[in-house]
Parts: structure tokens; sequence; C-alpha cells
């Protein structure tokens, strides 16, 4: 036993390779190209998903309530006119950046009485009653 701790470990060694083979690439452009289209879906689907969202309002809005938004449109970048209903009034406010101002109040108008007020319209005798408006207020 002891002739034979005495020998030479190295002659059952693993013999060296001749040749180094490296190993399989990790990345491989199937694979990354694979990554690119699957992150491209899933963000053209967040996409579409709040553009739907947003079309078509389908988030439930706070119709309940005293107040609701009746029409909105916007007059700049920032700004915007919004009538709002509170209780049987209807007001008219300018919206902008850190400020909310009260353009006009009126009583609540039905479709019917809405139309019909827009057919009397006269665009020739807008200055004249903007005027008047503006001279009101201004007494107020």
């Amino acid at each position: 036993m002891l002739l034979l701790l005495a020998l030479p470990h190295h002659v059952s060694a693993e013999r060296p390779q001749t040749s180094y083979v490296l190993p399989p690439s990790v990345i491989t452009t199937e694979g990354m190209v694979q990554m690119v289209i699957g992150l491209l879906l899933v963000l053209a689907t967040i996409g579409i998903v709040a553009w739907l969202v947003k079309r078509f309002a389908i988030l439930p809005t706070n119709a309940s309530g005293v107040m609701k938004v009746i029409a909105t449109t916007g007059v700049g970048q920032r700004e915007r006119v919004v009538i709002v209903e509170v209780g049987n009034t209807w007001l008219v406010l300018g919206v902008a950046s850190g400020r909310v101002n009260m353009l006009h109040s009126m009583d609540k108008a039905s479709p019917d009485k809405a139309g019909d007020t827009l057919k009397n319209l006269d665009p020739e005798k807008f200055p004249e009653q903007l005027s008047q408006h503006m001279s009101k207020k201004n007494a107020q």
C-alpha cells in the first residue's frame, strides 16, 4: 500500500485537450430580436389601452355629485373654457394653469332652450352685447 501511495499521481490525471472549444454564446442575435419585438409589443399594448381609456372615457367620472362638467374646450395650450353644472346653475369657467375665473353664470338650460338661443344670436351685435356685459360687470 505504501508503494501505491509513493507512485506519482500525474499518471492518473486527466489529459489536457489539444484545442480549446468556446462555450456557446448566451446572447444571440435571434434572442435579442425576440426580446426587442416583445418589448415593443408590450409598449404598443400599453399605449393602445391608454388611448382607448382616454378616447372612450372608460374610467368613471364623478357625475353623481352636485357638480357635473357639461362641456369643455381648449382655447390655448394651457387654457380651457369649462361649463360646470352646480344645482340648477351653469357656470362658464376659464381655467388656466394655477387659476380659475368665472366668466359667466346662467340658469340650467334645456336642450331645446339652448338651441333656440343659438338660433337667435346675431354675430354683428356681439361686440355691443359684450361691452354692455363688461360695463355691468365693472359697475358691480
